[in-house]
């Protein structure tokens, strides 16, 4: 018998927690071993109990979220998905920052029952919290602690100029997306186009947290929008993110391996139309995108595949190895003096 997933539940709501409790109950690969009301209460459990994953709220009395999210990751890591009760943008970009300090992923609170989208939510949820609970965390430094001084586990690698910047990534890529374009110049050569997997309601906070953080401007990208350089584009919720010469192309067409917007449709589209991009296939669960990188390095595009250490998970860039699709394999800081490199040509 395959061993239940043991949850501590961070909840400050009494109404909230016995809804997720309930929820991740009924599965019978879940055992919620500890319920706590506040960041206190979370940090003195953890003295007692080992859970595999925490669910954290974001706003508590006392310690919140974020505060308490950097604690446990400065200390015991454990693998953590915030669970947001708001998609108000503020609440949203608040997620990211706890991704930031080091929770896997975020996922909206199923709290409305009755409401239509209860048991999408709910099953999402009990989903989320199953894949994420295999996942190996690491310990983060405090935030005043001295940078140790490291060298790359691979050298900055010389690219060609290209225009365009393709960039798919699922779990662990927003952190990983941050690394690789925040010392980029406002004046940055190309256009970057990014498919991030991410959960409904959950992309508006990620563009403000990623313009908060990032000199280049970030923005969801729209039908027909005419392509600027140092601009980022993320692929819009709901729909496939692709290029047509020097526009924008959305398309509803159906889910890829049940995403849409997909990686696999963005890289297929450069196949198609563009040949001077630079694609990067990051951290993430699966395998899409996999194939149409082997496509792209084919047809002579520049293709990089995050390695396996900087990687949260390394299902897809792994996938991506094994085809042989890569022209290289990089670590985060390597991929990012590769991309500050392409603003000396």
């Amino acid at each position: 018998m395959t061993r239940q997933i043991k949850v501590l539940v961070v909840e400050d709501s009494l109404t909230a927690q016995k809804i997720l409790v309930k929820i991740l109950s009924a599965d019978s690969q879940i055992e919620v071993v500890g319920v706590a009301s506040s960041g206190e209460e979370a940090l003195e459990q953890l003295k007692h109990i080992s859970p595999d994953l925490i669910t954290m709220d974001i706003h508590m009395p006392g310690m919140d979220g974020l505060e308490v999210t950097r604690k446990i990751m400065e200390s015991t890591p454990i693998p953590i998905v915030v669970v947001s009760a708001s998609c108000l943008v503020e609440d949203v970009e608040r997620a990211f920052q706890l991704i930031e300090a080091g929770a896997l992923t975020a996922i909206a609170k199923p709290v409305a029952i009755g409401s239509g989208d209860f048991e999408a939510t709910a099953w999402r949820l009990v989903q989320t919290v199953k894949d994420m609970a295999a996942v190996k965390v690491i310990k983060r430094l405090p935030k005043t602690a001295p940078k140790a001084k490291t060298e790359p586990a691979t050298k900055a690698i010389e690219l060609k100029p290209v225009s365009i910047i393709a960039i798919g990534a699922s779990t662990g890529g927003p952190q990983a997306i941050e690394t690789i374009l925040k010392n980029l110049p406002s004046n940055f050569p190309a256009s970057i186009l990014v498919v991030q997997h991410i959960a409904p309601g959950f992309l508006s906070g990620m563009v403000e947290w990623l313009n908060n953080v990032l000199p280049l401007p970030v923005k969801v990208a729209q039908d027909g929008e005419k392509l600027q350089i140092g601009t980022v584009y993320l692929g819009p919720e709901g729909k496939h993110l692709g290029v047509d010469k020097n526009c924008i192309m959305l398309s509803s067409d159906e889910p890829i391996d049940g995403h849409r917007p997909a990686v696999s449709h963005l890289f297929k589209s450069l196949v198609q139309n563009r040949g001077d991009c630079l694609a990067l296939l990051l951290t993430g669960m699966g395998k899409d995108g996999a194939c149409e990188l082997l496509e792209l390095k084919e047809s002579g595009a520049i293709t990089i595949a995050q390695d396996k250490k900087s990687s949260v998970v390394h299902g897809m860039p792994g996938a991506a190895i094994a085809l042989g699709a890569h022209c290289h394999v990089l670590n985060l800081q390597s991929i990012a003096a590769a991309l500050a490199l392409l603003c000396e040509k």
